[in-house]
């Protein structure tokens, strides 16, 4: 086994507590923390035995070198992690603006029933 093996492990036994302190803190929903879990276990596992991995994705995807498919392949699961924040951005930004548009209505509709108890004074 490599150096960097080694500290790869280390790291992502580090991440995986992390990870269990967080929903252990409540900090994390139930899907949150089988996702995070699931890419760390999945990061473990190829951290342990990178060759054998590599060798078996580059079979599957038909690449030329172990470390291609390797690259190829956490590329694809940076692209889908990316997209699951692009999701939660956009549905907060869609809540924000829906809030903000109810608070604006209210705040109207009240300033509108204080001029009229102005003006009846």
């Amino acid at each position: 086994m490599y150096a960097v093996q080694y500290i790869a492990i280390v790291v992502v036994l580090a991440l995986m507590f992390y990870v269990i302190g967080k929903y252990g803190k409540k900090e994390f929903e139930w899907g949150d923390f089988l996702f995070w879990e699931a890419i760390l276990l999945g990061l473990l596992v190829v951290s342990i035995f990178p060759l054998q991995i590599a060798e078996e994705i580059r079979k599957l995807l038909g690449l030329g070198r172990g470390l291609d498919a390797l690259f190829v392949l956490s590329i694809g699961l940076s692209y889908i992690m990316i997209f699951k924040v692009y999701l939660a951005v956009d549905r907060t930004e869609r809540e924000i603006t829906e809030l903000t548009r109810k608070i604006a209505i209210e705040l109207e509709e009240m300033n509108g029933r204080l001029k009229k108890i102005e003006e009846k004074l």
